[in-house]
């Protein structure tokens, strides 16, 4: 056995199943999966047809952890030089490079055969859109190029609810597209309390994130204000008919929680806020959604 034979055995000895699974993002991929099958209860009065709420978690669920995949491989330089990444499996040398392409490229290929195939064709190439814009487009070209890149790269991680809607229906309806909205408005606050925090890590790679590019103030401004219109969009479900009482005494509870950590986060000359505020937003969301479900099957 050759040097190169023997330093592939050995890593794909080291590789396991948990290397793999921290290589999808888990955390990240699991609140995806959960708005897109809110999106999926939502398309329809009763419960949905089981074949498209089953064979539509599992695509959506592969296209999202093969995008996490390719976010990884193309970021592990970047991964290899900040704290919160440096235990990732790529950057430990658990997985080689051409494992995890070989990974993820096998969760898209399944992703797109199951969507196409046992969902609807709309569902698979909506599905790759979104893959190709969070893999490709943030990470390779709006990430190192512009402070705006999550505003802009958060229309691939607001599409979950709109691609689970559209495997149940075949059609993009605009209530899905108000779920849409949600997220989108609720990416950037979420994760500019996060670059509040770290924001030593990405200036140390060169990343332009917002703190690092226009200062902290102007983040913590920032996130104010898309906060507030956060707790406004989230009101809309309910103004157009599409939610009743239930959804927005939690939306508005939910928003008046979310708004006091920006207010705190504003007002606190340093960033101790950032960190609560960000936990909390990825909680609200959650239940944010979890109401949506709720109201829907006990409608007052």
């Amino acid at each position: 056995m050759s040097k190169a034979q023997a330093d592939v055995a050995s890593l794909t000895a080291r590789s396991s199943i948990r290397d793999y699974y921290e290589l999808t993002k888990p955390r990240v991929v699991m609140l995806i999966v959960f708005t897109a099958i809110v999106g999926m209860l939502l398309a329809v009065p009763g419960l949905p047809p089981l074949d498209a709420l089953l064979f539509g978690t599992i695509g959506i669920g592969f296209a999202s952890s093969s995008a996490a995949a390719i976010n990884q491989i193309i970021d592990a330089r970047v991964d290899a030089q900040m704290a919160r990444t440096q235990r990732r499996p790529l950057v430990l040398g658990n997985i080689s490079d051409r494992q995890a392409l070989t990974f993820a490229g096998l969760l898209c290929v399944v992703s797109m055969a199951v969507l196409w195939w046992l969902v609807n064709p709309l569902t698979a190439v909506l599905t790759f859109l979104s893959l190709i814009g969070y893999a490709v487009i943030y990470t390779v070209y709006l990430k190192p190029a512009t402070p705006q890149n999550i505003v802009i790269g958060g229309a691939a991680g607001a599409a979950p609810p709109v691609l689970g809607w559209v495997a149940v229906t075949g059609e993009i309806h605009a209530h899905a597209l108000l779920l849409f909205l949600i997220i989108f408005v609720w990416t950037p606050p979420h994760f500019w309390a996060l670059e509040i925090a770290r924001r030593d890590e990405s200036a140390k790679v060169g990343t332009p994130m917002l703190p690092v590019t226009h200062g902290v103030p102007y983040t913590k401004l920032s996130v104010l204000l898309y906060t507030i219109l956060l707790v406004i969009v989230t009101l809309l479900p309910w103004l157009s008919g599409m939610t009743g009482l239930i959804y927005l005494v939690s939306a508005l509870v939910l928003g008046a929680v979310f708004l006091k950590h920006a207010i705190r986060l504003r007002a606190h000359s340093g960033d101790q806020p950032a960190m609560p505020m960000f936990v909390y937003s990825i909680n609200y969301l959650m239940y944010l959604f979890a109401a949506l479900l709720v109201d829907h099957y006990l409608p007052l």
